[in-house]
């Protein structure tokens, strides 16, 4: 693991799936600093907290709030959110400002992985290569860390 271990807040309602990601942030040595569930905690726990990374679902405990989350987090908190989720579809295409996306169901090995890059972005401010297969770079965070020329992952 490069650098320092990132503090990652966790936003999800569904506490076991916030469970399984905090147990998982865990075991590749990163610091589970938070759990969210709803958009208002989620904001809030940003301002306090100041994590590295945020992991965000769309559909939260008061909606589908996700995209407002990370949007508010990235803009008022400079935050890098992680959009986890299953509405894929209902991202905008500037993914709110987040880094990417990882769709749901996702397998414990991709996540682990999604991070382990992750990190390494954060830590470097460019990417080791492609990203691994699962986590989809918004444009942005893509031509950021320097894979404007690299093909997408599948």
């Amino acid at each position: 693991m490069p650098g320092r271990a990132l503090d990652v807040l966790i936003v999800e309602d569904e506490v076991l799936l916030a469970t399984e990601l905090e147990f998982l942030v865990q075991e590749v040595g990163y610091h589970p600093v938070g759990c969210a569930m709803s958009s208002d905690e989620a904001v809030d726990l940003a301002k306090t907290l100041h994590p590295d990374l945020a992991l965000v679902d769309v559909h939260l405990r008061d909606g589908p709030t996700g995209v407002e989350v990370v949007r508010r987090i990235h803009d008022d908190c400079g935050c890098v959110a992680l959009f986890m989720t299953a509405n894929v579809k209902r991202l905008p295409d500037d993914f709110a400002g987040a880094c990417g996306v990882i769709g749901k169901p996702y397998s414990e090995h991709g996540v682990k992985t999604a991070l382990a890059y992750l990190a390494v972005c954060l830590d470097e401010g460019r990417a080791p290569g492609p990203a691994p297969v699962g986590l989809e770079l918004a444009p942005a965070y893509a031509e950021l860390w320097g894979l404007t020329e690299m093909p997408r992952s599948a």
